[in-house]
This record gives C-alpha cells, structure tokens and sequence, in this order.
C-alpha cells in the first residue's frame, strides 16, 4: 500500500482557491482540501493522511478521519513537518511507498533522505485537477452509454415502456 503524506496548511498556502478562501474561512479551506485529497485517496488507492500544524496551540495531538482521510493535529511544540518526519519513519517499510507532499525544500531534503518520495504542492494540485477531468470524462462516457435493446424500438415505444416500469400509465 502506498501512502500519502500533506503539510496541510503548505498546500492551503500554495494552491490558489484555497489560498483566497484561507483569508476569509480558514476552517472551510481545510474542509475543501480534506475533500479534494479523498477524491484522490478513492481515485489513486493511496492511503492519505493531511497534517495540519497546532504548534501555537497547547494541547496534544489529535486524529480524526474525514471521508476516509486521517486528519492530524499535531501536539503542543510539534510542527507538522516533525509529526511528517515521524509517519515517514512509522509507515515506511518494503512494502509501502510513502510520499510526502510538501513545497518546503527543507522537509523535501529531510524526507527524501528517510527514503521517502516528494511532491510539491504544485504536482499534487495538477495531479487531483487531472484525476477531476478523468472522472467527469468517465462521468460524461457512461453517461452517454445507452443500454441498448435486442429489438429495435423507436423512442416513443422506449418512451412508454418506460413509464410503464416507472409503474405509470
């Protein structure tokens, strides 16, 4: 299984929706990037965990899961690039790939070095805005898919047919 790592606030700094929608409701940022990067979990079968950092808040840390995503708060002193560092070394083994995503050069240096893989934020946003068009392109194909008949009907006995399934007369 592969995993993915975000630096939450790092991808609502850089990616250009959030970063104006961060200004005014930082909590509905964070709820549209937890959106997007399930979107991408469902579409790419990649565990992702977003990282958000509570550095300035006293506390421990907190996990919940939104939409099948795991969503950290770090603890007290802990910067998301430290509670980063520590998944990579928990979650990385022969059998798991884990990315980081992060456009900070340092933390990118640090992980790459623990035998992680990179992405900035830029790859990952035009990687979600590319599995999007996929899928309204899968969306658009099966839709225009018709079931079709062994017995060629004309639309207006397709038409009654179909109310008559619908149980309307």
């Amino acid at each position: 299984m592969d995993v993915l790592l975000v630096d939450g606030y790092n991808m609502i700094g850089a990616w250009e929706e959030l970063k104006v929608l961060k200004d005014t409701d930082l909590e509905q940022a964070r709820q549209l990037l937890i959106e997007k990067l399930a979107e991408y979990q469902a579409y790419r079968s990649r565990k992702v965990i977003v990282v958000f950092d509570a550095y300035e808040v006293r506390g421990l840390e907190s996990r919940e899961e939104k939409y099948k995503v795991e969503v950290i708060y770090t603890k007290e002193n802990e910067t998301a690039d430290q509670c980063i560092e520590r998944l990579v070394k928990e979650w990385k083994d022969v059998r798991t790939k884990v990315f980081v995503a992060t456009s900070d050069y340092t933390e990118q240096r640090t992980i790459f070095a623990q035998g992680a893989f990179r992405m900035s934020a830029r790859e990952l946003d035009i990687e979600i805005k590319n599995i999007q068009r996929e899928i309204e392109l899968d969306i658009r194909e099966h839709q225009e898919t018709k079931i079709r008949s062994k017995i060629p009907l004309d639309q207006e006995m397709l038409k009654i047919f179909e109310k008559w399934r619908r149980g309307n007369k």
